[in-house]
């Protein structure tokens, strides 16, 4: 067996359950420009970092792909792509690849039973997505056949991994497809606008596939009668309800807003809904700005609250027509204290993003944002504003720039000239992760 030795032990990150996390797209018609617009804030343990690393293309000769409790053999070639890593995981909450390939997951509560079965973790599904698709089509494809072949869900292991089912959104420039994985079963639907996922089942007859097992399987746990008059509806019938409450209710949320910007849906409609701090009481109500509890979107935590909190943000602006290169905009921990960084995979990420683990650092960006979240949460809503203000102005400074350097960067590989827009696109990223960070430094006292 090739790679079982990989497991580490998560008591100390998954000491309770956490049931949050937000991914959404927007395909033309309903974004102003009328490319694919895809969004998803990852919610994790609050002190899981999250640092952002970037893989290579790469050839392969044999060998296994490096999933920590199954062997899943390697294929030939890997494509290069971006992910945000948590620390003790070989896989990914969000990611995007070198062909426009956009995925997010959820932790997706089923009435599947746990198994002594080892399986795939969702986020190594994940990454094989990002790894080995040129589209999103082939991403679904990529994501099913594993999944009906290795698992992925609830089981038990001597590694104390907390494992559940998972709800994935996969997007490429022209298409998105939501995939809902329960075992070895699956069901796929086709968006066709707008759509959003959160951690509650939500496919149900209106599938575009669904695997060839998922209603046996549902017979077999009694969940559907053969002799049922009702149709076969996914997610209705594996869904854990009882424990998909906060999932429904930020789903409503994100829905409600992404209906209310339906036409012109942009990177920065998509940055307010990530941020949002609604209760989601009232789905329909304006932007909320400061924080109102634990349920919104945009998630916070004391720091002696043991339950998750947002930890890392993606805004993927793709582009169909070739006119400029895609703009992938990251943050670091909560994304209404943080700086979405505008990303260019055409270049070298700074190294300084994939520094973070367990431990606390000066050294690691994630960190510096962690600890300017939670002194802006203790230090009360007046000093909140300050921060904000400080960090807006930035930001907006970033998307007068980043656009340009997409269209001078995708000019210049027009014309052959690659190296010249990796270097220009690489110290441009540079410089301004430098920036940032000297900011939010600043922001801290007492910051190191």
């Amino acid at each position: 067996m090739g790679t079982k030795s990989n497991t580490v032990s998560s008591s100390d990150h998954w000491d309770h359950w956490i049931e949050s996390c937000d991914t959404m797209v927007a395909l033309s018609p309903s974004t102003c420009d009328r490319n694919t617009v895809f969004a998803k804030n990852s919610d994790r343990p609050q002190e899981e970092t999250q640092p952002l690393v970037m893989v290579s293309a790469a050839n392969h000769e044999g060998g296994f792909a490096g999933a920590q409790f199954v062997d899943v053999p390697q294929i030939s070639h890997t494509y290069r792509h971006v992910g945000s890593k948590p620390y003790w995981c070989a896989g990914y909450e969000h990611g995007y690849n070198e062909h426009q390939v956009v995925i997010g997951n959820e932790a997706l509560p089923s009435l599947l039973p746990e198994t002594g079965e080892p399986k795939l973790i969702g986020m190594e599904v994940l990454r094989f997505g990002l790894e080995r698709s040129k589209s999103a089509v082939e991403a679904v494809e990529v994501v099913t056949g594993l999944v009906s072949e290795y698992g992925q869900g609830k089981f038990a292991n001597c590694a104390d991994v907390r494992t559940y089912d998972n709800i994935f959104l996969i997007a490429d420039p022209c298409s998105a497809y939501i995939v809902e994985c329960v075992g070895h079963e699956w069901a796929v639907k086709e968006v066709d606008s707008f759509a959003s996922i959160s951690n509650v089942g939500q496919i149900g007859t209106d599938h575009k596939m669904v695997s060839d097992g998922a209603v046996q399987k549902a017979i077999e746990l009694e969940l559907f009668s053969p002799n049922s008059k009702q149709s076969f509806a996914f997610g209705d019938v594996f869904s854990d309800s009882a424990n998909s409450n906060s999932g429904l209710i930020r789903q409503c949320r994100s829905d409600a807003m992404l209906r209310s910007a339906n036409g012109n849906i942009d990177v920065r409609s998509m940055m307010q809904v990530l941020t949002d701090h609604s209760d989601g009481e009232n789905p329909e109500e304006d932007y909320v700005v400061d924080i109102t509890g634990d349920v919104s979107i945009c998630l916070h935590r004391t720091k002696t609250e043991p339950r998750g909190a947002s930890t890392a943000s993606l805004i993927a602006d793709l582009c169909a027509t070739g006119e400029r290169l895609p703009v992938y905009w990251t943050g670091m921990y909560s994304p209404c204290m943080t700086v979405f960084l505008p990303q260019f995979i055409e270049g070298d990420l700074p190294i300084d993003l994939s520094i973070g683990d367990k431990r606390e650092s000066a050294y690691s960006p994630w960190w510096d944002f962690y600890r300017l979240t939670h002194y802006g949460i203790a230090a009360g809503p007046e000093i909140r504003r300050e921060i904000w203000s400080e960090l807006t102005s930035l930001q907006n400074e970033l998307f007068e720039s980043a656009y340009y350097m997409a269209e001078k960067a995708q000019d210049l590989i027009a014309n052959d000239l690659e190296n010249n827009a990796s270097t220009i696109l690489t110290n441009y990223m540079e410089e301004n992760f430098r920036r940032v960070i000297t900011k939010v430094k600043s922001l801290i006292p007492d910051s190191n």
